[in-house]
């Protein structure tokens, strides 16, 4: 009986690893035929600073607008541009 199950285990896992790499070279593969299409983000920036007795300070620094990659995970170096949407405000530990 624990042969089955860690042969059933074995395929889930299997399959989910290859499902995941087709995905991400399928999507790499959408964003190099459609040109690399980037966009931009605007987004909030602040500087965690530590200071005595474990508290923090936090200094905004400003907003800025990123590039962003228009695809589901991020390419180019460049973070995806539906991730970026859901956070807009970075916070930066010093």
């Amino acid at each position: 009986m624990k042969q089955l199950i860690w042969k059933w285990a074995r395929r889930v896992v299997v399959t989910l690893l290859v499902a995941f790499i087709v995905l991400y070279f399928g999507d790499l593969a959408v964003y190099k035929m459609r040109g690399s299409p980037q966009d931009r983000v605007h987004v909030n920036q602040t500087l965690i600073v530590p200071l005595k007795g474990n508290k923090q300070e936090y200094d905004y620094i400003g907003a800025s607008d990123v590039p962003c990659s228009v695809s589901i995970f991020s390419q180019n170096g460049e973070d995806a541009c539906w991730l970026l949407r859901r956070n807009q405000n970075k916070a930066t530990t010093m």
